[in-house]
């Protein structure tokens, strides 16, 4: 069983950054992709940024535009979202996710990642 607990998130105004962190602990005896998605009210869940499971590629959702940085501590399995110019679109909660499936084609999916954290609330005011 693995847990992920997120933390980081909080409000900023618009044009402001806020750097979330992910830690994961338990029984994680195979390589990981770990990434981070974000769900706004009515919206589906979606990809924000992700390390894929060999490499720790990262890869970005289009509308990052260059404004995010993804990170991975393997030593401590943690993984970093730093956002900066931040949007009010952004707001979202924003949940981490640990997937250990050998596939590359669905990682940029939810339906990849088999353990999720409880989510940090991320608001942008304008």
């Amino acid at each position: 069983q693995v847990q992920l607990v997120e933390s980081g998130g909080g409000v900023v105004q618009a044009g402001g950054s806020l750097r979330l962190s992910c830690a994961a602990s338990g029984s994680i005896s195979r390589p990981y992709a770990m990434s981070w998605f974000r769900q706004a009210p009515g919206k589906e869940r979606e990809l924000v940024a992700g390390t894929s499971r060999s490499g720790y590629r990262p890869f970005y959702a289009d509308f990052v535009k260059g404004r995010f940085t993804i990170t991975r501590d393997n030593a401590k399995n943690t993984v970093l979202l730093e956002m900066d110019s931040l949007a009010p679109e952004d707001t979202a909660v924003y949940y981490c996710a640990l997937g250990q499936r050998t596939i590359l084609s669905t990682q940029r999916l939810p339906t990849h990642y088999d353990y999720w954290g409880q989510g940090t609330q991320v608001t942008v005011s304008s």
